[in-house]
């Protein structure tokens, strides 16, 4: 049933019954994602079970056939005449279940990343309740499962070291239980890759749940976005323009509910990328964590998934090609997080789908940026949300989009599209009236970056989108941190600051040391960017004139390891081109000097992450997960 990169093995039915459009009238079918465009998939009930299809007796208005109860993959667990299948039922009533409430209906997997110390989930406990609600109304039975939960604001090293571990354990679990579907509940940065990426491996109908962003903040009449302001206000405290007790303050109303970064960071793009491949239900992305909507999404989700599993509507039925395109184009127009180009290559692997930075690079020349959201614009995420969300924002590039895939909720994206509407041009721009003309991201390529480079020009001061300057290398991260506002260093705003030993392996996992401070002094003569160049990611939610994901990265001999303090470098944005201006055969010296740093782990998990993790242009994946192959299903007799 399962493969490696979730091929369809020929038993799905057609793609997606079409939906109706739905009232909120407190009804089981809502529409999801409350408080966004009214036309959106709805359920309806059908003597007390949902039936969005409309199935009846084992077949669907639309003709297509219905999965019997004997043809459950849970089946296998509880269906069958033997010593297993009975302890399998006993256990269950042990559990406090009648065989009523289980046997013959589709078993749903709801995977929580919940935990006390992830802000960005804390609310998912509760969430999970409301999606178990919607399974029930819909005829199925939920199943609750803990997954790891990886906190971008406490994790370190970084939660990207992490991510694959998550994404391990989503396809274990989801492949070794008497499971027929899934709910994935995840926001914060990695959760959607790592959960994504999981459920692609085992294949089966899946409905993902964004946390959601969390409520704006606010400090003296001004309106904070995190991270953002966040950044933009330590380098105001370092400059020496706000005090203690200015900080004091902008750490109570910073953050002020549950749900991730309310900025178009990396929780936000990861969350619409979701949404544009179709494994959300429409709106579901930008409902705000702590508004009503966002239960009554969470209901809708645990309804759609069941008749999901009754249809055999898989994930690699979704995630295809044209899916991760779009996806790719609606990250470029939302001027989104340079994180996703690293996570959607992954996940898309795992979809048995090359995606590659030349797409990027590609689709980025048809898009233009029209989300006007911080940190390149100046809006947050519930304005986006109240202006029409991403249906809204994706009626307005319809035209790069492939408009005739299924998603969960549709039969086609077009027929989920239509009727959408933006309620402010200022927030989701129209096409005459772009923030940029071209994506929000741009590959780089050079001898400094041979694999590849990226950098977020939508965010950063303009007289940088062609520099030359002299470099000033730091070796690690907590060298550049101790020596930074050094004055003896010589650092002048036209230098190029350059950070190396903070790629996949060098980081170790890759973490977000790309922002690198402006040195002191320089802050207080009003210097706000500078061009920064490294093998390590950015947050999101930061801007700058930051060149990311430099690869081969310096850890294993690529030609950041090679620059020296006083070489020149040019960036050039609009050639697309990061050159270090040293010759080749000096290159070729200094590499043949060049010495491996040593092992940074003999054990453990570090150990198994070193040894398989691949480059940021080929989406940071284990090799063993990524390779092309099958997994068979347990044998559950």
């Amino acid at each position: 049933m399962s493969g490696g990169h979730g091929t369809d093995d020929g038993r799905g039915t057609a793609a997606g019954a079409a939906t109706r459009t739905a009232t909120d009238d407190g009804h089981a079918g809502t529409a999801p994602a409350d408080g966004g465009p009214a036309n959106a998939t709805a359920t309806a009930t059908d003597g007390g079970h949902a039936d969005a299809a409309g199935t009846r007796g084992g077949r669907r208005s639309d003709g297509a056939r219905e999965v019997r109860p004997e043809e459950l993959r849970s089946h296998q667990w509880y269906g069958t005449d033997g010593l297993r299948s009975f302890s399998h039922r006993a256990r269950t009533r042990q559990l406090g279940y009648l065989p009523e409430e289980h046997l013959g209906k589709p078993v749903i997997a709801i995977l929580n990343t919940w935990s006390d110390i992830n802000p960005c989930h804390v609310h998912l406990r509760d969430r999970a309740q409301a999606v178990k609600r919607g399974v029930w109304q819909a005829g199925g039975f939920p199943l609750e499962f803990p997954v790891s939960t990886l906190s971008e604001t406490f994790q370190k090293p970084t939660p990207m070291l992490y991510r694959n571990l998550l994404a391990m354990e989503t396809e274990e679990l989801l492949r070794s239980y008497p499971v027929d579907g899934a709910v994935l509940m995840g926001g914060c940065d990695k959760t959607t890759p790592a959960l994504l990426m999981g459920a692609a491996s085992v294949d089966l109908p899946t409905v993902f749940v964004p946390a959601g962003p969390m409520l704006p903040g606010h400090w003296r009449g001004e309106t904070l976005g995190s991270g953002t302001d966040m950044w933009k206000y330590w380098d105001e405290r370092r400059a020496g323009t706000i005090g203690d007790c200015e900080l004091a303050e902008l750490e109570s109303g910073l953050a002020r509910s549950p749900g991730h970064c309310m900025t178009m960071g990396t929780a936000s793009t990861l969350t619409a990328a979701a949404e544009t491949l179709g494994v959300t239900v429409p709106g579901a992305s930008s409902v705000p964590a702590v508004d009503s909507g966002h239960d009554r999404m969470a209901a809708a989700s645990g309804l759609r998934i069941v008749e999901l599993v009754r249809q055999d509507l898989r994930l690699s039925r979704l995630l295809t090609r044209e899916a991760y395109e779009d996806a790719v184009a609606a990250v470029l127009a939302l001027g989104g997080s340079t994180n996703a180009v690293i996570h959607l290559i992954a996940m898309a692997g795992r979809s048995g789908v090359k995606l590659t930075l030349d797409d990027f690079d590609r689709i980025a020349r048809t898009v233009p940026v029209l989300a006007n959201l911080r940190p390149g614009g100046k809006h947050l995420m519930e304005d986006f949300h109240f202006a029409g969300g991403m249906r809204g924002f994706l009626s307005r590039i319809t035209d790069v989009l492939h408009l005739d895939r299924p998603t969960v909720s549709h039969a086609t994206l077009r027929e989920q599209l239509d009727g959408a509407l933006v309620h402010d041009d200022d927030v989701i721009r129209e096409r005459h009236r772009p923030l940029a003309a071209e994506g929000g991201l741009a590959v780089l390529r050079g001898n400094l970056c041979p694999d590849g480079a990226v950098i977020k020009h939508v965010a950063m001061e303009q007289r940088f989108l062609k520099h030359t300057g002299p470099a000033v290398v730091f070796d690690d991260y907590r060298t550049m941190q101790r020596t930074i506002d050094d004055p003896a260093l010589g650092i002048t705003a036209d230098h190029v600051l350059v950070l190396r030993g903070a790629g996949p392996k060098g980081g170790p996992g890759m973490p977000e040391y790309g922002m690198l401070p402006i040195p002191k002094y320089l802050l207080e003569q009003g210097v706000r960017d500078m061009v920064r160049i490294s093998d390590a990611r950015m947050s999101g939610t930061s801007y700058g004139a930051c060149v990311l994901h430099v690869a081969p990265e310096s850890h294993v001999g690529g030609p950041l390891a090679l620059v020296r303090t006083g070489d020149t470098i040019t960036l050039d944005v609009a050639a697309r081109s990061l050159h270090l201006h040293v010759a080749d055969e000096e290159l070729e010296r200094r590499g043949a000097a060049w010495t491996p740093p040593p092992a940074r782990y003999e054990r453990g998990y570090g150990a198994l992450y070193m040894e398989q993790i691949s480059q940021a242009d080929t989406g940071c994946d284990f090799e063993f997960l990524a390779r092309p192959g099958t997994t068979p299903d347990p044998y559950a007799g």
